[in-house]
């Protein structure tokens, strides 16, 4: 077997987010909650024991995270940043708006660290990209973020980027879609 090389003539995987008519039955239970909301979880079904899998791990890293909700926005959108996520960004520009960010707030964290923006979304921002960087929170940076947010949050820190690395990865994997409601808000209002 050889291995070749992807080239931009190379197929892309043709896995469209499904539609309710071609939902697997073996999630049948999650399409009408978080899974069938979002193109990425509609993408992600093609594979249900995967999607099944993820919603514990997803309740956790969204929902019930020791981060809470803002930084926990904070740390997606600079996830998203570093990714080149066009999906991960949009889609994360309207929950940080609707949780009364604001677009100087936002168009910090992108552009970070030119200038590296001052407090806890700084301190934030430089945790996402060490780990992207380094793979790793180096022990000064570490302990800095534990005595700001607690251990659990350090913990919840890492859980996030690399869950939202991993949808990062699927998404522009098969080119999923921004979703219809989110294109027209940032159509509407681009950041």
């Amino acid at each position: 077997m050889t291995n070749t090389p992807m080239t931009s003539d190379t197929p892309r995987p043709a896995l469209a987010p499904l539609s309710d008519a071609d939902w697997p039955a073996p999630v049948a239970d999650l399409r009408d909650g978080f899974a069938g909301a979002l193109n990425v979880y509609r993408t992600m079904a093609h594979h249900p024991a995967l999607l099944r899998g993820w919603a514990p791990l997803r309740q956790h890293v969204v929902k019930d995270t020791s981060l809470g909700l803002e930084r926990s926005e904070v740390v997606i959108l600079r996830t998203g940043v570093r990714l080149g996520s066009a999906y991960e960004w949009a889609h994360h520009v309207s929950r940080a708006r609707a949780l009364g960010f604001s677009d100087d707030r936002i168009a910090a964290i992108r552009s970070a660290p030119e200038p590296l923006p001052e407090g806890e979304d700084g301190l934030l921002i430089r945790a996402v990209d060490a780990i992207f960087d380094h793979h790793r929170l180096p022990a000064d940076l570490e302990a800095e973020l534990r005595d700001a947010i607690g251990k659990d949050g350090v913990f919840d820190l890492i859980a996030t980027v690399g869950f939202y690395s991993v949808l990062g990865t699927i998404l522009m994997t098969y080119e999923v879609p921004v979703d219809a409601n989110i294109a027209a808000e940032m159509a509407e209002n681009p950041l």
